[in-house]
C-alpha cells in the first residue's frame, strides 16, 4: 500500500506557477502561430505551405538535418573521447576549439565563410579555377550549419564522460572485447541520454539558424531558402499567413522531434 504524498500549499503554488509560466512561454506562443496561420481557413493553410518556394524551403531545412546532425553527433563523440581517455599537450586548446562556435556571433561565422570562400575571398579564385562554387548555394548551408552546430554533443558528452570514468571500460577490454565491442556495449550505453539531448540540441539550431545561413545562401527564392529565411521574406512581402503556415511548419518539425525524444526516453532507449 502505496502512501499518499500531501502536498504543502507553497508547493502547490510553485507547481502552479510552473504550468502557468511554461504555458504563457511556451503553449500561448505556438496557439498563436498555428490560430494566424489557420485564420484564412484550412485550404488556405495547405495552399500556403505547399506554394513551390515553401516546400523547397523546407525541403532544404530537412536535407541541411539530415547531413548534419548525424556528422556533428560523430565528430562530437570523437571529440569528447580524445579529450576525456588521453592525456596530451594542447588538450585544453581542442576544449576551447570547440566552445569557439558557442561564442562566435552566427553572422560573423556567415561573413567568415563568405571571406574564405567566397568569389573575391581568401580561396576564391582557387574555387573559380577548379570551377566549384561554394557560396550562395545548399552546400554553403551546410557547411556553416556544421560549424555553428558543432559544440552541442560534445558539449553534453564531455562532462559526463569525465565523470563516469574509464573503469567500466577498462573492465570491458580486460575481459576480451575489442574496441568497437567496449564502444557499442559499454561507452555508448552509458552516454546514451546526453547523446540524444545533444542531437536534439542539435537539429534545432540547424533547423531555426537564420544568422550565418543568410549570409552565405544569399537567401534566393527556390533554391537557397531555408524555412527560417523564407518566413522572413514572406513577412517582407506582407503575407502574414504564409509565414505563419511556414513558421507553423518550423514548429511541428521540432514537436515531431520532441515526441521522438519523449518516446526513447520512456522505452529506456532499449
Amino acid at each position: 500500500m502505496t502512501a499518499k504524498i500531501v502536498r504543502s500549499p507553497a508547493e502547490i503554488t510553485l507547481i502552479g506557477l510552473a504550468f502557468v509560466f511554461s504555458a504563457l512561454i511556451l503553449l500561448v506562443p505556438l496557439a498563436l502561430i498555428f490560430a494566424f496561420a489557420l485564420r484564412e481557413g484550412v485550404g488556405a493553410y495547405f495552399a500556403n505551405i505547399l506554394e513551390r518556394n515553401t516546400l523547397h524551403a523546407i525541403g532544404v531545412t530537412v536535407l541541411t538535418a539530415v547531413i548534419v546532425v548525424p556528422i556533428n553527433i560523430v565528430i562530437g563523440i570523437c571529440v569528447a573521447w580524445l579529450v576525456t581517455r588521453f592525456k596530451f599537450p594542447g588538450r585544453q586548446l581542442v576544449i576551447t576549439f570547440v566552445e569557439l562556435p558557442a561564442s562566435v556571433s552566427p553572422i560573423v561565422a556567415g561573413v567568415v565563410y563568405l571571406f574564405l570562400y567566397g568569389n573575391q575571398g581568401l580561396l576564391g579564385p582557387l574555387l573559380q579555377f577548379a570551377n566549384i562554387q561554394l557560396m550562395f548555394t545548399v552546400t554553403a548551408i551546410i557547411l556553416v550549419s556544421l560549424f555553428v552546430t558543432a559544440p552541442f554533443v560534445a558539449r553534453e558528452l564531455i562532462p559526463l564522460m569525465q565523470q563516469q570514468g574509464t573503469e567500466d571500460e577498462e573492465a570491458a577490454l580486460s575481459l576480451g572485447a575489442n574496441g568497437w565491442q567496449m564502444f557499442w556495449h559499454v561507452t555508448l550505453p552509458n552516454i546514451r541520454w546526453a547523446l540524444l539531448y545533444g542531437a536534439v540540441l542539435t537539429n534545432a539550431r540547424v533547423m531555426g539558424e537564420y544568422g550565418a545561413v543568410s549570409v552565405v545562401s544569399g537567401s534566393i527564392r527556390g533554391q537557397t531558402n531555408t524555412l527560417p529565411l523564407q518566413i522572413s521574406q514572406l513577412f517582407n512581402d506582407f503575407n502574414i499567413a504564409g509565414a505563419f503556415a511556414a513558421a507553423s511548419t518550423l514548429a511541428l518539425i521540432a514537436v515531431v522531434t520532441l515526441v521522438l525524444k519523449a518516446g526513447l526516453e520512456g522505452r529506456g532507449w532499449r
